[in-house]
This record gives structure tokens, C-alpha cells and sequence, in this order.
């Protein structure tokens, strides 16, 4: 249900809702923020949109925006550096401030993070661009950017004749990358809406794994609400998304990876601190299942800049 007193509040605000930008990820932000503004748009709120780049600071000025509204995905959307700005320009802005967007888009500092409040991460390594590549023990492995979303430049290697190319390939897009432990079991991911956890979501990918083609087109994954995952597993998975959104100091609507294995572990891979929010995209199918509309979730974000 629409909260009116919400309507009230933003009816004298304008709203720039700021997509696009240069990341790899670029497509998907534009999908994202033109689903916003069509809903923005239909509540009859004042909107705009701004395309990202290099002129963002005139283009804010000049549209003398009041709130953005961020559907910015990947590197600076994600980690910290637009949030960091649109404070220095006194912008209120939507979602995650630049603490937990920065740790959170670092894989690495994220992990490290799990590990240390006692949540199940697989075991990782970072390698530079000009260190030799470690020898692999166990294969498979999972060999992805430190810093990238949408599963860029992500590879599951089974035999070491096909390191070195997915080690290139991630190192295309990040100056560090993770070897990182396969685990095998099912794919879920728990999204939170201002610290409460969503049920949660089993994916089933049509490829290899949950790549940024099984994410992004229509038909490349199924989703299955709830999970179909013990009991016991479902709790842990939603109590440690909770627990990680509050010690992160995350704000509005985040969504955290998991793989729960072949012994119901629950491990945590990352949190996205700006999720999809297009056709094809997991926050709106959690939530819809909890009863929310979409226009409902894209309220709640713009509630967080508030």
C-alpha cells in the first residue's frame, strides 16, 4: 500500500534519480533507473533523470535536485564514491552511506569482515596483478574482481588448464582478484528492507552458474520462493543477513549472496548495496512475495534518503 504521508513529505522535493554511469555495469543501471523513474513518474512526483559521467556535480547544480535517488551499479555507484560527493554537495541521497557501500564492494575487506564476527565465508586469497599465481590444491575454484558486481568478469575453474585465461579475464576488470573456495550446494540470496529480512530466494541458473547473462535476461534463471532449504539453514541465512546489515550500517534495501552447501552450511559470498531493480531482478520477486509492490519497494529506497 502507498504510505501518503510519504507522498506528502516528497511532493515539495525534486528527485534526480541517477543512473547510467561508466562501470561495466552501465546497461543494467540504465534498466534500473529507468523502471524508477516510470514509477516516480506515475506517483506524479517532480523527477528527473541524470545520466552519470563527468559532469554530474553541474548536472546536479544545475537541476537543483533536492534527493538522489541512486540506481548507480558497480564502481562509483557502489563503493562509496557518489555517496561521498553527493555529501560534500549536501544532497540527500538513498540506500547505503559510504562505509558500507566501500566494504561492501570490496570483497576482500568484506570477507575478512565475516570471518571475523564468526560467519561462514569460503577461504580466499588475493592476488595482485604482478604476483605469480599461487598452485592450486582443490580444484574448483572461483576466480572473480575484488571489486566488481553482476558476477563481471566471474569464472568457476575446474582443471588448471583454465587459470590462467579466467585469471585475465577478471584481472580486466580490477587491479586485485579473489581465488576463492568453490562451494557446492544451492544459490539463495536474503534481501533486507530496513534491517528485516525478505524470504528468501533459491536461484537456479539456465548456465553453468549465475552469471551476468543468467541475471539480466529474461528467462536465465529461475527463481524459487522460499528457498528450498532446511529450516535451520533458512534462519541462519536470514539472521546473519540482519546482523551483517546492522554491523555495516547499511540504510534502505540491500541483498546478501549465499551458497547453503551439501551439510545445510550457509556461507556468505557479498552484499550488494544498490540491488537490481529491473524485470529480471531478485528484490522484486522477494518482495512481491512478502507484499510488496514494486511501487511499494521503490518507495521504501527513496524513504531511506529521509
Amino acid at each position: 500500500m502507498i504510505d501518503s504521508s510519504l507522498l506528502i513529505k516528497l511532493n515539495k522535493k525534486k528527485i534526480g534519480v541517477l543512473y547510467g554511469g561508466s562501470s561495466s555495469e552501465r546497461e543494467v543501471s540504465i534498466r534500473s533507473g529507468k523502471a524508477i523513474l516510470g514509477v516516480l513518474d506515475k506517483l506524479k512526483l517532480d523527477i528527473c533523470g541524470i545520466d552519470v559521467n563527468n559532469n554530474v556535480v553541474e548536472e546536479i547544480k544545475k537541476k537543483k535536485i533536492n534527493i538522489a535517488y541512486l540506481a548507480l551499479h558497480g564502481n562509483f555507484g557502489e563503493d562509496g564514491t557518489i555517496q561521498g560527493m553527493l555529501k560534500v554537495l549536501g544532497v540527500p541521497y538513498t540506500g547505503c552511506g559510504v562505509l558500507a557501500s566501500s566494504i561492501s564492494m570490496n570483497k576482500d575487506i568484506s570477507k575478512k569482515l565475516f570471518k571475523y564476527m564468526g560467519i561462514l565465508t569460503p577461504d580466499w586469497e588475493v592476488l595482485k596483478r604482478l604476483d605469480f599465481i599461487p598452485e592450486i590444491k582443490k580444484y574448483p575454484v572461483i576466480i572473480k574482481p575484488v571489486s566488481q558486481g553482476s558476477t563481471i568478469g566471474v569464472s568457476i575453474v575446474k582443471e588448471s588448464s583454465e587459470l590462467i585465461s579466467a585469471v585475465k579475464k577478471a584481472f580486466k576488470y580490477d587491479e586485485d582478484i579473489l581465488i576463492e573456495q568453490f562451494i557446492e550446494g544451492k544459490e539463495i540470496t536474503v534481501g533486507i528492507i530496513d534491517g528485516k529480512a525478505l524470504p528468501i530466494v533459491e536461484i537456479i541458473p539456465k548456465g553453468q552458474f549465475y552469471d551476468f547473462e543468467s541475471k539480466y535476461q529474461k528467462d536465465g534463471a529461475e527463481h524459487i520462493i522460499p528457498a528450498r532449504i532446511a529450516e535451520k539453514s533458512y534462519k541462519v541465512a536470514q539472521n546473519n543477513a540482519e546482523k551483517l546489515y546492522e554491523v555495516l550500517k547499511c540504510k534502505g534495501i540491500c541483498r546478501f549472496d549465499m551458497i547453503v552447501d551439501l551439510n545445510d552450511k550457509v556461507w556468505v559470498l557479498e552484499n550488494n548495496t544498490i540491488p537490481g531493480m529491473t524485470e529480471t531482478s531478485l528484490i522484486p520477486d522477494a518482495g512481491k512475495f512478502a507484499g510488496y509492490s514494486f511501487e511499494d519497494l521503490v518507495l521504501k529506497i527513496l524513504e531511506s534518503a529521509l
